[in-house]
């Protein structure tokens, strides 16, 4: 089972998978849909390649490729309350210690 902070966010972000993302997001009113997947994988693959939480620019970035000028909107589309405050919890992350919105 899963342990999670006090303020809900994993303690241990290699005990995160779909069935727990789909878990955590439903609680927090988020439906996933494949934008939604497009950023946690990105998130996934970036924290098991350097271990950190990967800052809310880079994942801009990622939605560029997508939504070409239009990335920090849909970032904000996709997570309403924040990127640390959802996007963060969704993908299993601990909470940031310090982070950029862009």
């Amino acid at each position: 089972m899963p342990t999670f902070d006090d303020e809900g966010y994993l303690v241990d972000p290699d005990d995160w998978n779909d069935a727990l993302a789909q878990q955590i997001a439903q609680g927090l009113g988020v439906e996933l849909t494949d934008d939604h997947w497009f950023v946690l994988r990105f998130m996934r693959d970036r924290y098991h390649e350097n271990r950190v939480t990967v800052d809310a620019r880079h994942v801009m970035r990622h939605l560029e490729q997508r939504y070409p000028g239009q990335g920090r909107h849909r970032l904000f589309e996709l997570f309403p309350y924040g990127y640390v405050a959802q996007a963060c919890r969704v993908a299993g992350m601990k909470r940031p210690r310090a982070w950029s919105t862009g």
